[in-house]
């Protein structure tokens, strides 16, 4: 062996041809034993070191929102733009203390309707979405502090009917009936085109052409059909039976 190599020391290069080393057993297997140390001791460190780079450190951690939301995040890419055309079409504003007023005054025995012929209990439904009213829009959000479209409607009728809806846009378009405009009944879902991507948003039909949604631009409110905005973008309604 070359003068100052050592077992675990570097073999000079210039000499390795003309005078191969000689490595005996004893050395090989020290050598074996040292390599081997090392990849156990990288191992039992390495999850300490890399831990910085995985799924669950905080620096990288994605949204944890559910994975069939996705549909409803255009509106929050278009928010900017939506916001903007609310503000220059909307031009049937409702007023909102008033429509709940009115809609929550119980009415008589002879003029009580329980239920729509879908089945939806509708004073349950109404109570409900009122209950919302005001709360800001939130994407993935499901609760008073925070809620998208879907998210309401979703929430509505588990909670008013236990009837259990997708939670995405997309899909709610695809559960129960389609419904032409003008045979829509209480509880029926409303769909829009608010983005170029058809449908984006949803919200439940009240009557005399209002409806409750989730909006980007005033959080859980009450809207009409018959505005310049939601007119010009309504693609379709579906009804939810309850079996």
């Amino acid at each position: 062996m070359p003068q100052g190599a050592n077992s675990f020391g570097p073999i000079w290069v210039e000499n390795a041809c003309a005078n191969p080393p000689h490595v005996s057993i004893i050395e090989m297997a020290g050598i074996r034993t040292f390599i081997f140390g090392v990849a156990t001791a990288f191992a039992a460190v390495a999850p300490f070191f890399l831990s910085g780079c995985g799924a669950s450190s905080p620096r990288f951690r994605t949204p944890r929102v559910a994975a069939d939301t996705v549909d409803d995040e255009n509106e929050i890419r278009f928010a900017s733009k939506i916001r903007a055309e609310v503000a220059r079409e909307d031009d049937r504003k409702v007023d909102v203390s008033r429509v709940t007023k009115r809609r929550t005054i119980p009415p008589t025995p002879s003029q009580r309707e329980e239920r729509t012929p879908a089945g939806i209990d509708r004073d349950k439904v109404l109570l409900e979405a009122v209950s919302y009213l005001g709360a800001p829009y939130e994407y993935g959000g499901n609760g008073k502090d925070g809620i998208d479209c879907s998210g309401f409607t979703a929430r509505v009728y588990q909670k008013a009917s236990s009837i259990s809806l997708p939670r995405s846009t997309r899909e709610q378009f695809r559960m129960g009936s389609e419904v032409e405009r003008d045979s829509l009944q209480f509880g029926d879902l409303v769909f829009f085109n608010t983005t170029g991507r058809s449908p984006s948003h949803v919200g439940i039909y009240l009557e005399d052409f209002l409806f409750a949604h989730a909006s980007v631009s005033s959080g859980v409110t009450i809207s009409s059909l018959e505005s310049t905005y939601y007119k010009g973008r309504y693609v379709g309604a579906r009804r939810i039976v309850r079996e």
